[in-house]
């Protein structure tokens, strides 16, 4: 999107915020539920867990609000020009009602938000569950808060694997000279650093070309995405080690959000946190069988020992510790990292 272009859909955004919400007018009638109909922005394709998240919550909310409520889901961050930074800010300004982003793309607005991917933050979805659902998600609400941004909910975008098309990593020493795409996140590119990676952050719309010329060797990334991106078809080695836990939160842009009557608030509220567990039970049931299907398509697949994976944690202890305190005690207090 274009800088003039940019301001103005801010501006308009600001006048529509006024109204009551930017997708159009809001009356009540005798179910309960206004009228209302309200955009939701999310960064993934059709067939990624955003999206498949967002579509749902849309359904969900129809149904039990009688067609009253609509949610118009807009993938691909369509409505920011595809640029997922924009995205946030854009549902920070009321340019989008709702929205689904990933805790690395949100730290644009936050950085403390992206405290979990700390390298083994969790060892399991059920400890990422329970923890996000207590402390974490009231921290997320916390920091949220002060950026103009309602916390509705979280669900997982999944553990980040690695692959590669030059050799399997098993031990620290095999990604020595490794090219590797990661997000900008200092997190993740800390930790490739310390394991001998050469890091590169590039758009996630350039990576398979660059997998493809040659340009990189691999890449990080959860395994419903590695699959949807089609790098079991030119990546020939996956490594298993869940060593950093990614999580899309559902998120609200705040006048937009109190501007809502409160039975609305209250349907949208539960229809949203149904739908981040609806989306967390997708994943986790997807995820064995995707990694069987990389094995078909010919991958060599290395699922990491806990001796094995102790190595990988030795090795980027120091990247641990450093941003444990970046992030403060606060943050790794409200997500059991300690």
């Amino acid at each position: 999107m274009k800088h003039g272009k940019a301001i103005a859909w801010i501006l308009l955004a600001a006048l529509l915020a006024l109204s009551g919400c930017s997708g159009g007018g809001a009356s009540g009638t005798d179910n309960g539920y206004q009228e209302v109909n309200l955009s939701m922005a999310v960064n993934g394709t059709d067939t990624q867990i955003d999206s498949l998240v967002a579509n749902y919550f849309a359904q969900l909310v129809m149904e039990r609000s009688g067609g009253n409520v609509v949610i118009d889901v807009f993938p691909n961050d369509t409505l920011a020009g595809g640029n997922s930074t924009k995205g946030v800010e854009y549902i920070a300004v009321g340019g989008s009602d709702l929205g689904a982003y990933a805790t690395s793309v949100l730290a644009n607005l936050e950085p403390n938000i992206s405290v979990a991917t700390i390298p083994w933050s969790f060892t399991s979805y059920q400890q990422a569950r329970e923890v996000i659902d207590s402390t974490g998600g009231e921290y997320y609400a916390k920091m949220l808060a002060g950026k103009g941004i309602t916390y509705l909910g979280s669900f997982h975008n999944g553990f980040r694997q690695l692959t590669n098309s030059v050799r399997p990593v098993t031990k620290p020493g095999d990604l020595k000279g490794l090219k590797i795409r990661v997000p900008g996140s200092a997190v993740y590119m800390s930790t490739f650093k310390a394991l001998g990676a050469n890091s590169a952050a590039m758009s996630w719309s350039e990576v398979f070309t660059a997998i493809q010329q040659g340009t990189i060797d691999g890449q990080e990334n959860g395994c419903s995405i590695t699959k949807s991106a089609k790098m079991d078809e030119i990546q020939k080695y996956m490594t298993i080690w869940n060593y950093s836990y990614e999580n899309d939160l559902f998120v609200a842009n705040t006048k937009i959000w109190e501007s809502l009557e409160e039975n609305t608030r209250r349907l949208i509220q539960e229809c949203a946190a149904e739908a981040c567990n609806w989306g967390r039970d997708q994943l986790e049931a997807d995820e064995a069988a995707l990694i069987q299907g990389f094995r078909d398509a010919g991958m060599q697949v290395d699922e990491l020992t806990e001796e094995q994976l102790s190595a990988f944690q030795a090795a980027v202890s120091d990247v641990i510790e450093e941003f444990k305190g970046v992030y403060g005690a606060e943050a790794c207090a409200a997500f059991g990292i300690h």
